[in-house]
């Protein structure tokens, strides 16, 4: 193996930004309908929560670091506090980040390591019991 494959990020892997930029626009088409979600974005548009989302992904699996750059650490639970996440809103989170995944052409490998990475984050950010 060369040195550039021993580098290759998940980024990279699953095939870079544009798979990143299809993985969250199906997400976000999810929750612009969903009557739980859509209230947690106070924006008008999508598109500016859209996009941190997308650069926080990115950057997390090895992508540019524009997130970090342009926001700071990510302090997710910090970020997320304001609102009520219970479990109703962590499985239609998910429901909608499913469609996303399965948007794209993910081996099985990849699409799990991915799905228990959001999976545990999902978790992680539930604040409120019901």
């Amino acid at each position: 193996m060369d040195d550039v494959e021993q580098e290759q990020t998940f980024y990279d892997e699953i095939g870079g930004l544009e798979t990143f930029r299809r993985i969250v626009a199906r997400f976000y088409e999810g929750v612009a309908q969903d009557e739980v979600l859509r209230p947690m974005y106070p924006e008008a548009d999508l598109g500016p929560a859209e996009e941190r989302f997308l650069m926080f992904l990115v950057q997390y699996w090895g992508g540019p670091t524009t997130y970090s750059e342009q926001r700071g650490h990510p302090r997710l639970r910090m970020r997320h506090a304001p609102f009520a996440v219970d479990l109703d809103a962590r499985d239609r989170w998910l429901t909608h980040f499913r469609a996303g995944l399965d948007s794209v052409d993910l081996t099985p490998e990849q699409d799990a390591r991915f799905w228990e990475y959001v999976t545990h984050a999902a978790n992680f950010m539930v604040n409120t019991a019901g």
